[in-house]
């Protein structure tokens, strides 16, 4: 288990954004690649230093690693040549309903930046039994596993400890910065926020999709929502960067109680001030949108 160390006042810096849907024309994201280009502007105008592209790898989306190894290479010609100031890496946005059916090979081409680890998706809205069991094998393969937006899945809203299991068992969890500021809705905002107090949440990213309706930011819309810097760069940069190093990710830095509660009275409360009751109708969990993970 992660243990916690103080931390200084540090200056802004330059973020990672782990999870991001760059590539043109292959799932839910941007359609062509003007469209790709806005993206990685609007990544490098919210300080975004490195952003790996995740591609939904699923049945809908059948993208495996050496199309997305291509699309990135092209990508990155394409930044060059438009002058974005962007770094982009490999990666993708695995399904666990798909994992099974994927060689070994394959989930090793798919891990962020080329390091150890696979980012996960469980499905949102369908519960998943014996979920455990799954991220274990998926372990017990020689993959490291980074949970996709838990907060936004619903096996975890109707087992809230599910998360700290797979912790214990060495999972991380990236959260979804829109989740943190409630962009869908009060039951992921409420669960990712008693994580936060709970150090479940190892990453933030933006999940982004485009420039408008899943758009890109990290460290700027989690300040808004009362997050101290010491998190947020930890967060966005010193765990990102360590899990793109392959290198083991450095502890948790200390936070004064009275930040952290603040911050949990902000997100557990609604428009009236009152506090929700605990226990999402799985209905409810994620606000509708365009692009689902």
């Amino acid at each position: 288990m992660m243990t916690t160390v103080a931390a200084d006042a540090a200056t802004p810096r330059p973020v990672i954004d782990l999870h991001c849907h760059l590539l043109p024309g292959i799932d839910d994201g941007p359609a062509d690649v003007d469209g790709a280009l806005a993206l990685a502007r609007a990544h490098a105008s919210a300080g975004v230093e490195v952003a790996a592209c995740t591609p939904h790898v699923s049945w809908e989306h059948p993208n495996r690693a050496p199309g997305i190894a291509q699309g990135v290479d092209a990508l990155r010609r394409r930044l060059a040549d438009a002058d974005v100031p962007l770094r982009i890496v490999t990666g993708g946005e695995v399904a666990l309903t798909l994992v099974a059916e994927l060689a070994d090979d394959e989930l090793t081409g798919l891990h962020l930046g080329g390091g150890p680890w696979l980012l996960l998706e469980p499905p949102l809205g369908i519960p998943v039994p014996h979920l455990e069991g799954f991220v274990a094998d998926i372990q017990e393969r020689g993959h490291r596993v980074l949970v996709a937006h838990p907060e936004r899945c619903v096996s975890f809203h109707q087992d809230p400890g599910l998360l700290g299991r797979l912790v214990a068992q060495g999972a991380l969890a990236q959260a979804t910065v829109g989740s943190v500021t409630g962009a869908f809705g009060r039951p992921p905002q409420r669960l990712v926020g008693g994580w936060i107090r709970d150090g479940l949440v190892h990453v933030m990213a933006s999940d982004a999709h485009d420039v408008r309706r899943r758009p890109p930011g990290l460290a700027e819309p989690l300040r808004r929502a009362g997050q101290p810097d010491a998190l947020i760069d930890w967060w966005c940069r010193d765990v990102p960067r360590a899990i793109l190093d392959g290198a083991e990710p450095p502890e948790r830095p200390s936070v004064p109680p009275s930040t952290r509660r603040r911050w949990w009275r902000r997100a557990g409360r609604g428009a009236s001030g009152a506090t929700p009751t605990s226990g999402a109708d799985p209905a409810s969990v994620v606000r509708p949108q365009r692009g689902a993970g």
